[in-house]
């Protein structure tokens, strides 16, 4: 499935940094705050003194929006770049919010970001389609939840989106996020069926699902999945 390498994701957002933070500002574009948060929130349920895993954290202000409503989060990304502009554009958050730089991809770099206590919840915004194997993610968060913990990503919708003709096929392909990014990133296409299994087999059930489209159309442009930790994998 992939042509382009962990490495090279990795340099393209090192190199969108700064254009990303600056088009995402303190509280994420028209996209994210009218298509993608609002039924994220309402899977989140987001509860004070919950304590939350954000993941592929971008700039951090989904971490802060939590952590104004109480949550105390550790929040990464594989980017040191991004981390660095979170770190500072949510320093008012700097006692709730703990940055890191970590590989979604790695079960070593994920597992170290084990804390005292397991996470009530665990979050993704908008970003399974640019991980390059999701596989080492959705194991490792399910060890990291607590029993019954939940686990909430927002991903563009695999029968719909996408640049090329093929569906149950895993494939990879360039595409552009915001319009006038300095580089195009790496999308990494995953069927449904692919998706929900590997939930299944980390040891998920699913209960809860959106789909949602900017504007009035028909087809959806993302869908968004609440899998609970059941700690019964299918491996």
């Amino acid at each position: 499935m992939v042509p382009y390498s962990k490495e090279e994701s990795r340099a393209i957002w090192q190199h969108n940094a700064q254009f990303w933070d600056d088009a995402m500002g303190e509280n994420s574009n028209a996209f994210h705050r009218q298509v993608v948060r609002p039924r994220v929130n309402e899977l989140m349920q987001i509860q004070p003194e919950d304590f939350v895993l954000d993941i592929a954290c971008g700039n951090g202000n989904y971490s802060a929006y939590m952590a104004a409503r109480g949550a105390k989060v550790v929040a990464f990304d594989y980017s040191e770049k991004m981390i660095a502009l979170a770190r500072k554009r949510q320093r008012a958050f700097a006692a709730q919010i703990e940055f890191c730089v970590a590989d979604a991809t790695d079960c070593e770099s994920l597992m170290a970001l084990r804390r005292e206590r397991p996470f009530a919840k665990a979050v993704c915004n908008m970003a399974v389609m640019d991980i390059t194997d999701i596989r080492p993610l959705f194991r490792c968060v399910s060890d990291l939840l607590a029993e019954d913990g939940r686990f909430v990503f927002a991903t563009q919708h695999p029968c719909f989106v996408t640049l090329t003709e093929r569906y149950k096929t895993p494939h990879s392909y360039y595409g552009e996020a915001i319009s006038g990014q300095p580089k195009e990133q790496c999308y990494y296409h995953r069927s449904m069926q692919e998706i929900f299994h590997l939930c299944f087999e980390a040891g998920f059930v699913i209960d809860g699902f959106y789909e949602e489209s900017a504007g009035e159309k028909e087809t959806p442009d993302i869908m968004i999945v609440k899998a609970r930790k059941s700690g019964k994998g299918t491996l």
